[in-house]
């Protein structure tokens, strides 16, 4: 009995000092400001007013900028300007610590942003000369499960971040990852361009992310334990208490029923591209395009396909797949060449569509080709016409020249496995020079070709 009375306490050592290891690595009380001091600092956050104001619409102009060129960098840098974080934190912060005052500035404040936001990119679009809507601006449009994950676990480490005594660089971070501003420019791209699509989907992702970053910090609100406001008047405390809990239930429960909508639609529209891109592969077949409508009770798969006819017999098999992909309640359109709800006009702008994403990069590889072989025979043009030049001026420095010419020439470095280009000049005098009237011949050669070396060969 006395040996497994200790292999038993060696057990529950162990696992204590594993215990203690795990909570003592993650716990979040280690270099924590002080609650009030991190309440003071978000609530400072929350106000729009004045130059944080000006910031917000340039912000959005500079990020409308982006969209419509499609730069990338652009809207990053945007998004790093964006003040947009301040009241969304303040409303989760609000919550967690029974503040209503400062829950009703946070709302005001982000309506005020909101409303700013989309009448600034609404001019913006409305006056710009280029009006087609670019990858980076339809990207914005509709929320996917990854957008919802973005907001919970980039609200979680902003909180997080503004709750230490030393500030790192993870808010603006998290206001690039969560990506608060681009969908209400894109929401004024929908006003501007009279899209309710546009608008709709684009302020849907708005207020998804904003839900979820306000929810990450009412849970790390309370999971750290942040003093709630106190009352002298204990009704008003319990009247404040009510109100706080109602707005987050009015909140927070459709939100996560728009979530849960948009994981199904997710998880779907993957199994869909999954069922499309294993049951239809026919020899003489060719799919020209897909399209994929999602609904709750009855979802659509819309294909255009070119080439021999797929017979009824098939079509209904395939329906019938759809079980096996957990397609439950889909049905499949199917557009073949030659049938009379054909759109011949979009199944030609279809097919010229795939050839060109399909010759995209191949195009790309030939401009890259044409732009290098310009470039070479802009050299090789540009240094022919040089060596007469040269030659007339190495004669004046040197009188026993007799013959000069210059090239470009392309070395093989077998040592360093390398290439490089090296200027060779080959000049002939009347006597042997010296040494030192070829090294000023040298040393001229590099100063006035800008070369990096010359080799210099003497006849």
């Amino acid at each position: 009995m006395v040996p497994e009375n200790k292999n038993v306490n060696w057990i529950t050592e162990r696992f204590a000092t594993f215990l203690y290891f795990i909570k003592d690595r993650f716990d979040l009380h280690e270099g924590k400001e002080d609650e009030m001091e991190t309440i003071e600092y978000v609530r400072k956050n929350v106000e729009f007013r004045g130059a944080n104001l000006w910031i917000l619409i340039f912000a959005i102009l500079v990020a409308s900028v982006g969209l419509n060129v499609n730069s990338t960098a652009v809207i990053i840098g945007a998004m790093l300007i964006s003040p947009l974080m301040g009241p969304i934190m303040g409303i989760g912060m609000a919550a967690g610590i029974n503040d209503f005052e400062l829950l009703q500035k946070s709302l005001k404040n982000l309506g005020i942003a909101v409303v700013i936001s989309i009448m600034t990119s609404t001019l913006y679009f409305s006056f710009t000369p280029l009006s087609d809507a670019e990858s980076e601006l339809l990207a914005r449009t509709e929320p996917t499960i990854w957008d919802v994950l973005i907001a919970l676990f980039g609200g979680l480490a902003g909180i997080i971040a503004g709750s230490r005594k030393e500030k790192s660089n993870a808010i603006p971070g998290v206001a690039i990852a969560t990506a608060l501003m681009p969908p209400l420019c894109t929401a004024g791209y929908g006003i501007a361009t009279w899209n309710l699509y546009y608008f709709l989907g684009a302020f849907y992702l708005f207020f998804i992310n904003s839900v979820f970053i306000s929810l990450s910090t009412y849970l790390i609100v309370r999971f750290m334990s942040f003093p709630k406001k106190e009352f002298m008047d204990s009704k008003r405390e319990k009247t404040v208490r009510n109100y706080i809990t109602l707005f987050t239930l009015l909140t927070v429960v459709p939100s996560i029923y728009l979530a849960y909508n948009i994981v199904k639609r997710t998880i779907w529209e993957k199994s869909a591209s999954s069922f499309v891109s294993t049951e239809f592969e026919f020899p003489r077949t060719q799919i020209i395009s897909s399209k994929f409508i999602y609904e709750p009770d009855s979802s659509i798969i819309e294909i255009a396909m070119v080439g021999e006819r797929i017979s009824d017999e098939e079509l209904a098999i395939l329906q019938k797949r759809t079980g096996a992909f957990s397609l439950s309640n889909t049905y499949l359109s199917i557009k073949q060449s030659g049938d009379n709800g054909m759109d011949i006009n979009m199944l030609r702008s279809d097919v010229l569509k795939d050839l060109y994403e399909r010759n995209e990069t191949l195009i790309q590889n030939k401009d890259e080709k044409i732009f290098f072989l310009e470039r070479e025979i802009s050299q090789y043009v540009e240094t022919n016409k040089m060596t007469v030049d040269l030659a007339n001026e190495a004669k004046i420095n040197h009188n026993l020249l007799e013959s000069f010419s210059v090239s470009r020439s392309l070395i093989a470095n077998l040592k360093e496995d390398r290439r490089d280009t090296v200027l060779i000049a080959f000049a002939t005098f009347t006597r042997v020079p010296s040494k030192s009237e070829t090294d000023r011949l040298r040393n001229w050669l590099k100063v006035r070709t800008k070369a990096d070396s010359v080799a210099l060969m003497i006849d």
